[in-house]
């Protein structure tokens, strides 16, 4: 079980929140598939070092998320552990990556424009300041669950069309080679983990203190040009990473 020090009393972050996180985390970690059932309030009240009060709004927060269910006479039971593998490699397609461990793949393009490429962007992508970029929104689920919201920068000159093609078609990869990119590799990953912001919660459906990975990635042509650079957020107890060589 996880360690009373964990709980953290002057960091700003409430109580429950943090137990919530906690034991969000043992179960994506199978600490308690031995019952398929979360320890007692009492129990996890004495582990954590806090009132039973505390502990059921934790437990609460994760029964919005529909991860456990309280029963009556018998306790709380886990209603859902599964965790997406998402495989990180030279060639990541988020489509190809989940596989058949999903029946259905969705995306939706939530919004677009044509901006100027911030210092950031401009650099991930080695344009110069200030290049008119495709900046497209989105997010993506399986089996109707969202998994990832994303923000995605691609250089205007040579994909103008990247949103239409995109609107049409529900994918980068067929996107691209709509407008003559045929294959692309990636060229970095960064990843992060952070409690998830407001309109990460609205968008992945996710609930006050979830944790949400974050990904800067950047995409190059064979040639080694960028053609793309994204950021995107991942419900942490919906995904898993493989990093594959």
């Amino acid at each position: 079980m996880v360690a009373r020090k964990t709980i953290e009393r002057r960091t700003g972050v409430a109580l429950w929140r943090q137990i919530t996180d906690r034991i969000r985390l043992a179960i994506g970690n199978g600490e308690y598939d031995a019952t398929g059932m979360v320890p007692p309030e009492t129990a996890l009240a004495r582990e954590f070092g806090v009132n039973r009060h505390t502990v059921r709004s934790a437990l609460a927060a994760l029964a919005e998320e529909g991860l456990v269910r309280a029963v009556q006479g018998r306790g709380t039971l886990i209603e859902r552990k599964d965790r997406v593998i998402y495989p990180i490699s030279r060639r990541t397609r988020f489509s190809a990556g989940l596989g058949r461990q999903v029946k259905e793949i969705g995306s939706s393009l939530l919004g677009h424009s044509k901006v100027q490429a911030s210092g950031e962007v401009a650099a991930a992508l080695a344009l110069p300041p200030g290049s008119l970029v495709v900046e497209l929104q989105t997010v993506s689920s399986g089996d109707g669950r969202p998994l990832s919201a994303t923000v995605a920068y691609f250089p205007a000159e040579r994909f103008p069309e990247m949103a239409q093609q995109y609107a049409r078609l529900g994918s980068v990869t067929k996107a691209f080679a709509a407008q003559g990119l045929d294959d692309y590799v990636r060229v970095s990953t960064e990843i992060v983990a952070r409690h998830a912001g407001a309109a990460e919660l609205e968008l992945l459906k996710l609930s006050p203190g979830a944790i949400v990975l974050e990904a800067l990635s950047v995409n190059a042509d064979l040639d080694g040009r960028p053609v793309e650079y994204s950021r995107t957020r991942f419900a942490a107890d919906r995904m898993k990473f493989r990093i594959e060589t």
